[in-house]
């Protein structure tokens, strides 16, 4: 069996590996020349544990290949899976034109009896209403002479050869004779669980829900723990013993929400409801709640450290997640909006990332911490680099606060060596920069 699969990201790439070990070819489309001779090579173009080793092997054995060519790879093929990013626009609508250039270009070399499946997260009712009319135009009917599926991709950098045969994989039809086809076609070539969900926006909003359940869920966790600076106590310890009872599951909270999922994908469905006349106000809320949540952390900052106006501030991390090189809708570039607009000279750090890399996306680079010589830390990604650093040499040299945005180093420690600490959640400090803060209302009953 021949499958196609239409995107060599960092997604699309393993996925394709993983496939070509049960499978007799795996042909990867990608619009991306360079893409398409490095995967030739067998050199690996992506970031990702495994996938290198994998794709050595399986062009070595001649089991992938790659092209830019996607209608005649179509032609070739009994499976075509798709999982081209969908972009946004200015206002957070699904921009989904790649994905219709997709489709055109499958319908061109589609065959009968082909199974489609788009895997791409996509606002609900995108496969029925846009995709499908586009696969149709040649003459075959889904759901009849060939099957269309929705299989959204539930994998996570880092992990994702692992999540692809041990997280269930959602599957939804045109039909029922499609989704049973698409689940047995992940069962074979996977060796996944499956979730038959039985239609198309099914499979569609269950990706979603998830996405925003996770956004709730990070907005509660930054609220109760506003509270509790608020009150001068540590969430964290609240935290784990209020999950301890298993019926609570609080994520961390954090200086901010990014990367691809979390920060978009509640607003295909909040935009569509709000058509409905069915609001998601949870949802929306959420939302502000974690926008906000750089505004919010570094007022606290302005709090007991006063003005910012010309006081060096490095941020550690340009990169959304630690240990991942993608910075994807990161804190960092909030981070800087707003510390600039206070006046501060800033700097941003990231052992991924290159100084001139870092200017390359609009942020002012920092080449070596020390040599900043900063009066204030402000740790946005939580690299396990940044635990070597010499918080005695930096105390030395003017360090004055380290904001904590993940909770990422020890308070004590950092206070030991002179230096106020901020961390997000935590009831310290006191007021020693700012004495003149406003106490808490006394409460009466």
């Amino acid at each position: 069996m021949t499958i196609t699969v239409i995107g060599g990201g960092k997604m699309g790439l393993p996925l394709a590996c993983r496939l070509a070990a049960s499978s007799d070819a795996v042909i990867i489309c990608d619009m991306n020349r360079s893409v398409v001779d490095a995967i030739n090579a067998g050199v690996c173009p992506i970031e990702e544990p495994g996938v290198p080793e994998e794709l050595a092997r399986a062009v070595a054995q001649h089991r992938i290949r790659a092209t830019t060519a996607t209608t005649e790879a179509v032609s070739r093929s009994s499976a075509v899976l798709v999982i081209v990013p969908a972009l946004l626009d200015a206002r957070y609508h699904a921009d989904l034109r790649a994905l219709e250039c997709v489709a055109t270009e499958i319908a061109a070399g589609l065959q009968p009896g082909t199974l489609v499946s788009f895997e791409t997260t996509v606002p609900v009712g995108s496969t029925r209403r846009t995709f499908l009319p586009l696969l149709e135009r040649h003459g075959l009917r889904a759901g009849v002479d060939f099957d269309l599926a929705f299989s959204p991709e539930r994998v996570k950098s880092l992990y994702v050869l692992k999540h692809l045969g041990a997280i269930p994989k959602i599957v939804g039809g045109v039909n029922d004779r499609s989704a049973a086809r698409a689940a047995e076609f992940y069962r074979t070539f996977l060796g996944a669980p499956i979730a038959n969900l039985g239609s198309l926006e099914a499979a569609e909003f269950a990706k979603i829900a998830g996405m925003v359940y996770r956004d709730v869920n990070i907005a509660l966790a930054n609220e109760l723990a506003g509270y509790a600076e608020s009150i001068g106590v540590d969430f964290l310890p609240i935290r784990e013993a209020a999950n301890t009872d298993g019926e609570a599951a609080l994520l961390l909270p954090g200086i901010g929400v990014g990367g691809h999922c979390t920060p978009i994908y509640p607003y295909f469905v909040i935009q569509d409801a709000a058509k409905r006349d069915q609001p998601m106000r949870l949802a929306e809320t959420a939302r502000a709640i974690n926008e906000q949540q750089v505004v919010r952390t570094v007022k606290r900052l302005e709090r007991y450290a006063g003005a910012l106006c010309n006081r060096g501030v490095v941020v550690l991390g340009v990169a959304f997640r630690p240990g991942v090189r993608e910075h994807t809708f990161s804190p960092a570039f909030q981070l800087n909006s707003e510390l600039e607009k206070r006046g501060a000279v800033v700097q941003f750090h990231d052992p991924l990332y290159t100084p001139g890399e870092i200017a390359s996306l609009g942020l002012p680079p920092c080449a070596d911490i020390v040599d900043a010589r900063p009066e204030v830390l402000i740790l946005n990604t939580a690299h396990s680099h940044y635990r070597q650093l010499d918080l005695t040499r930096l105390a030395d040299d003017g360090l004055r606060i380290v904001l904590d945005g993940r909770r990422f180093f020890d308070a004590d420690e950092v206070e030991t060596r002179g230096i106020a600490y901020i961390g997000v959640g935590s009831g310290r400090p006191t007021a020693v920069f700012n004495p003149d803060l406003v106490p808490m209302p006394t409460v009466t009953s």
